[in-house]
């Protein structure tokens, strides 16, 4: 079931009908990644020129807002989950409705959640990543550690919200959030898959699209399972 998910979700995601979201979402996920590291290179600069002996040592305090801004880079890996969460927000009843109607012309299309609630559910999931990243990036200096706890928080939290983002268009809040608890270990193995994106650069900028096609693609399948069962 996951493996068919997961391939449907890749096909879905190059194809032509997604291709203006595709772009639109790549572009705004690498302004959002941009816009944190300007920030955060204009503060860490900051904090050099005040804090440091750059009258008498100008050019060594180059070099370290230079290295520092390419260590930020790297930063970013830690800090992308988070950003993809508030892009997927913004595009996922766009995404969504495109694999419905795709993929499963048959069934009921899902019902737009209202844009500020999409909004604040990606805020709110970006704020919990943001500080399970903090924490991993904290073990950074423990090697293996640091990327276990990583990948392992990374596919909770992605595989949590990313479900329940697609569920929640046909289930309440509370609904979807239940059916994730039943299906808890499929979806634990599907945010694994999101993890393993997040860790490929490039790939990885597709993460909000991919995860948001292979859960509708996941909640379909497990729905129709469950229909099938109580029948």
């Amino acid at each position: 079931m996951l493996l068919k998910a997961a391939y449907a979700a890749w096909r879905q995601v190059l194809s032509p009908g997604f291709r203006r979201i595709l772009w639109w979402s790549i572009g705004l996920t690498i302004a959002l990644l941009a816009l944190v590291w300007v920030v955060l290179t204009r503060l860490f600069g900051y904090f050099i020129s005040n804090h440091s002996l750059s009258a008498q040592y100008p050019v060594i305090d180059g070099y370290v807002v230079l290295l520092s801004g390419i260590g930020l880079l790297f930063l970013l890996i830690y800090l992308l989950p988070a950003i993809s969460a508030i892009v997927a927000g913004y595009f996922v009843d766009d995404a969504a409705m495109i694999v419905e109607k795709t993929d499963f012309p048959s069934d009921p299309v899902g019902q737009a959640a209202p844009f500020g609630r999409s909004l604040l559910y990606g805020l709110r999931f970006a704020g919990l990543s943001l500080l399970v990243n903090l924490v991993a990036l904290a073990l950074f200096f423990l090697p293996g550690i640091n990327i276990f706890v990583f990948f392992v928080a990374n596919a909770y939290l992605l595989g949590r919200e990313y479900f329940e983002l697609a569920a929640g268009r046909f289930l309440s809040p509370r609904e979807a959030a239940s059916m994730r608890t039943e299906n808890r270990l499929t979806v634990f193995i599907a945010g694994m898959l999101l993890a393993l994106v997040v860790l490929i650069p490039v790939v990885n900028l597709l993460t909000p699209l991919f995860g948001i096609a292979l859960m509708v693609h996941l909640h379909k399948r497990l729905a129709k399972r469950k229909t099938a069962t109580l029948i």
